[in-house]
């Protein structure tokens, strides 16, 4: 039997990692480690600079497609015209897997993945070029194209938005990054104390760091020992957490790491005394899942998908309320208990997100959207 060819759409594999280059990352490890009997898969990336480094980022027996093509001028000419389409990228395919909102122009069966719609309920919190998608997947769902989504919470919203039947809009979870634990010892020493609460992200407004900073500054008032690491990139619209930071009365609490490799990641994990994630909005939220895999209990926020996410396994506190989240982080710093059960109740809800399964409900999604 003739495997069945897919185009997916391995750009955000290049450069820092976010979560959604990690998802797309392990997917494509998933189906290339169980699926490849099956499916012919083409890896393309529409970039002008990263595209020299995109073979030695796919698994093998994935094909790498890259073009020299600027994604910027790509996205611009698909919103005037019906060029360059796929062929361009990978040849002939039966399939083309959009895992990142945008796809290029084709007349071949396609799937896009919509992690959330922040670029339309927050599009203050958005860069200018997301701001852009909305045109182009509206053409593609014109044209249409089926929407994968990682959660329940997004799926209703974009039947919801687009008017679509529940059959052009399925819900496949992804799993969780693969559980690599870390030195507790060495988390102390990078933040500079045994207890501390640790955000992890690329700053950005729709984490509401700020929020955080105010919070945790009256929370540490009566707890002298406790500390803030924020660990990540600095992404766009840094400055309102950088004037947070410089107006926090416990400056020299917080913890600023910037970029850290995933050994200190993994190593930050497993010493804090809790993971905070207070974003004002989440299609999913993978860095409350890693502490849980941890065994780090979290702090999240009552907004998006998290609460689906994360089940029982976490407090949410309004991320819209200061006094809400430093409530929060008061109750899981002073309460070892609660922490314990709420990693308990982590393992459990954990069993929710596997790779396996993903690439196999992946997989027969190619099959469905083929022999439409």
């Amino acid at each position: 039997m003739d495997r069945l060819r897919i185009a997916y759409d391995a750009t955000p594999l290049l450069g820092n990692r976010t979560g959604i280059g990690n998802i797309a990352a392990l997917t494509l490890n998933a189906l290339a480690t169980d699926h490849l009997d099956t499916l012919d898969i083409s890896a393309y990336a529409i970039t002008w600079r990263g595209r020299q480094d995109l073979a030695k980022l796919v698994p093998a027996g994935v094909h790498s497609a890259t073009r020299s093509f600027p994604a910027r001028l790509a996205r611009s000419t698909w919103l005037n015209f019906n060029a360059p389409k796929i062929e361009y990228w990978t040849g002939s395919v039966d399939v083309v897997h959009a895992a990142c909102y945008v796809t290029p122009p084709s007349s071949i069966p396609t799937i896009i993945s919509i992690h959330d719609l922040a670029y339309h309920y927050y599009p203050e919190l958005c860069t200018p070029d997301i701001r852009g998608y909305p045109k182009l997947i509206e053409r593609a769902l014109d044209h249409g194209a089926v929407v994968h989504t990682i959660s329940s919470f997004v799926a209703g919203e974009v039947r919801d938005l687009y008017g679509l039947s529940a059959e052009r809009v399925v819900t496949i979870a992804p799993g969780i990054l693969p559980s690599k634990h870390g030195a507790a010892a060495i988390g102390h020493r990078l933040a500079g104390s045994s207890q501390y609460l640790l955000a992890v992200g690329t700053i950005e407004p729709r984490k509401n760091l700020p929020a955080l900073i105010r919070a945790f500054d009256v929370v540490a008032d009566e707890r002298s020992a406790a500390r803030l690491v924020v660990a990540g990139v600095d992404g766009w619209g840094v400055e309102d957490f950088e004037r947070a930071l410089d107006a926090a009365r416990h400056r020299d609490r917080i913890v600023r790491l910037g970029y850290v490799s995933e050994r200190d990641r993994n190593d930050l994990l497993a010493g804090a005394t809790a993971l905070v994630y207070p974003s004002l909005y989440e299609g999913l939220g993978l860095p409350p899942l890693e502490a849980l895999q941890a065994g780090i209990p979290v702090v999240a926020s009552s907004a998006g998908s998290l609460v689906e996410s994360l089940g029982d396994a976490a407090l949410f506190p309004d991320p819209r309320s200061d006094e809400a989240i430093a409530a929060a982080l008061a109750e899981i710093l002073d309460d070892s208990a609660l922490r314990a059960t709420l990693v308990d109740r982590g393992s459990a809800q954990l069993e929710k997100f596997s790779w396996s399964k993903s690439a196999k409900e992946l997989a027969d999604l190619y099959q469905r959207v083929a022999t439409r």
